[in-house]
Order: C-alpha cells, then structure tokens, then sequence
C-alpha cells in the first residue's frame, strides 16, 4: 500500500527517550541568569544549588522530612549511590523487567557480591509478580521502565509497615507519575529526563529511614568519594542543602531550575501528569486503530505515559528502517527502542513534549511503515 508523504512536520520531532526534549519555546536566553564562572560554593552558587532543591520539594509534592539532595552521574549515579550506602545490612529483593533494572541486579549480585539475594523477573512488557515480593527485605526496584514501557500500577503493592527499606529508580516517571513517597524510602531521578534538563546530574531522595539506615550501618566495602552521604556516622546535611559532593555544572542547575519554574507556573504536578497522560493518550489511539503496531506493555494499567514502547508487524528491520526514514526527513528523531529491548519503537510522551507535535507526528508514522514494508 502506498501512502502519500504527509506534508506537515511536528514543530518540534524530538521524542527521544533521553536526553528529552526541552521545554517548549525554550532558547539559550533562558540560561542567561546561570552562575557561569563562579564557584558552586560561592553564597549565590549555594542558594542557586538550594533553589533546584526547593523547587523540587515543591513540584514533585516530596514530603517535608525526605532529604533531597543533588548528586554527580545522572541517576545512574544516584542509584549506585543508594546501592552502595545502603545495601547489605539485610536481603535484598530486585525486581527487573528491563534492562536497567537489570543493570541494578548485576551490580548488586556481581559488584557487591551481596549473598543474600533473590530476583524477581518478568520478559519485556510485563512485570513480576508483586506479591511475591519480601519486604522484610531491603526492595530495589525501577517504577517506570524506561526500555520497556511498563511501569507499575501504584504503591499498593508495598506495605506502609514493611521492616526493610525501598529503593526506587523513578528517573523516567518523577514529574509524570504519582509516586508514593509514604511507601518509598530512596527515589533517584534525573534531570534529562521528565523536565529535559541537560545530562550528568542526578537527585537522591531519602525518607527518614533510609537516613536512620545511613547512619547505623556501615557497608563492609571500600566507599568512594562521590557516594559518601555520611561522615564520622552522620548524615552530611549539606549535600541535601546545596552543598554539592562534587562540581555541578551552574549552566545545567539553571536549567534545571528554569524548569522546574515553568512546571510550577502549569500548575506543578498534577499539570505535568495531565500533559504526559494527554500525549501517550495520542500514541495509544494510533496504536489501538492499527492492526500492525502493538504496545509492548500488554497490560493497560502497567503502560508508561512517558516512554511509550511498540512494536510493529514485519521483519526485525523495520522499525530501524521508520526511525532512519523520519530522521532523514525531520519528522522525529532518535525513536528507535532500546538496544537490549524487542525490536520497535519508543516514543517520550513526557510533559515538555506538546500534543500537536505528537498528532503531526502520526500520519509520518503511517507513511514510514508503509514505506518500510513496501515489496
């Protein structure tokens, strides 16, 4: 079947799934505030640095008594952190249904060597089963897969008296999802994600627990530098101040802060979640009216609104062949699925991506499958 080239572009055809796109209308003039050239230990680099973490607080609703700090190495940074600070004072349960998650449970059975381990796995589109999780246990788990689109439900799945602490890669749902801070004790995320920010920057969230944990146990290993939340038994307070561990880039802080200003003038949380919901609603009702494209996440409640993952009838090249065909024409650029993930597609469908862009975006999808499976 041959489909005429649509003759509309998106105004904006960049939906990867990170570095996400910034927000809308965003130029280098926003970044003409940013402390470039001083030190972040200055006084104005320090309120800079508190104003990110504030604004965090404030946007993403993180209770008053969580500790919110910024840390080096995006949220891979901020995961290895909580791993390797906060493991092995009891068993640990790991869930995985993708490849960052299962990027976590090598590092834990393999790097720290925990002997205590279990892993609770389920294929691409799919989760474990929850009920089979031990919270007497410490939990590591991802709340939104990135790689695969599938994202749990909710936190009812975890106890509000559960004995051991959980630990939640949230990078790809913070400012898209309703996390449950009450049922999690570490949530690290990333600034390039939800909010576009630029790369190499991460946050650690800490409930109480996780604190009182970092300051009565001390890891059996070597502890570098950049993962070190406690000195002489006490929680370092400045690092949840401003006080970064290491040197932050004051062009990416302003950034982030800029942000997290517009989310907060859209009506902060609820605002970003209704706009990530309204996009992926967009994907959804291409996909349902297709008969040759297919959510990877089987089950309605467990689908991202933020990195929507779908394959496509035909061979294993063509998904390959519809993200070279539109990036060659502008239409939408690096939406290729992952490269451990099933052969397809993935869509970011956060809240800095515009509808119109996404429904522009949908008559370019028809013509480059038809193209990609032309005889």
């Amino acid at each position: 079947m041959t489909i005429q080239k649509p003759a509309v572009r998106p105004a904006n055809a960049q939906f990867s799934s990170g570095p996400c796109a910034k927000l809308p209308g965003w130029t280098p003039s926003h970044l003409n505030n940013a402390l470039t050239g001083r030190s972040h230990r200055s006084g104005e680099g320090k309120k800079r640095l508190k104003r990110a973490i504030e604004l965090t607080r404030a946007v993403l609703e993180v209770p008053a008594d969580y500790r919110i700090g910024i840390v080096p190495a995006s949220d891979t940074g901020a995961v290895e952190m909580a791993l390797w600070s906060l493991l092995g004072a009891r068993g640990v349960d790991v869930l995985a249904w993708e490849s960052f998650g299962e990027g976590w449970v090598s590092d834990i059975v393999k790097q720290l060597k925990l002997p205590d381990v279990r892993k609770l796995t389920a294929p691409y589109g799919e989760l474990p089963d929850l009920s089979k999780v031990d919270f007497s246990r410490d939990v590591v788990f991802t709340w939104n897969g990135t790689t695969s689109g599938v994202r749990v439900p909710d936190g009812n799945w975890i106890p509000a008296d559960r004995e051991g602490l959980t630990i939640c890669d949230a990078t790809s749902a913070a400012f898209a999802q309703a996390l449950d801070f009450a049922k999690l004790d570490v949530v690290t995320f990333s600034w390039q994600k939800v909010l576009g920010g630029e790369g190499a920057h991460g946050v650690i969230v800490l409930s109480p627990r996780a604190v009182a944990r970092l300051e009565s146990y001390t890891p059996p290993w070597p502890m570098p530098k950049i993962f070190r939340m406690t000195s002489g038994g006490k929680l370092i307070a400045g690092i949840f101040e401003g006080e970064t561990i290491n040197t932050p880039s004051m062009l990416c802080v302003e950034d982030y802060v800029v942000a997290l200003e517009w989310a907060q003038s859209l009506g902060g949380l609820r605002a970003l979640r209704a706009r990530a919901d309204a996009n992926a609603a967009v994907i959804d009702r291409w996909i349902a009216a297709r008969g040759f494209a297919h959510h990877l996440a089987r089950l309605p409640e467990t689908r991202s609104n933020t990195s929507v993952c779908f394959s496509l009838d035909g061979s294993e090249e063509v998904p390959k062949k519809i993200a070279k065909l539109l990036e060659a024409e502008g239409a939408a650029f690096d939406i290729g699925g992952y490269r451990d993930a099933p052969p397809g597609l993935r869509i970011w469908c956060g809240a800095t991506v515009e509808t119109a862009d996404l429904e522009a975006l949908l008559p370019w999808l028809d013509w480059a499958y038809a193209s990609a499976t032309a005889a």
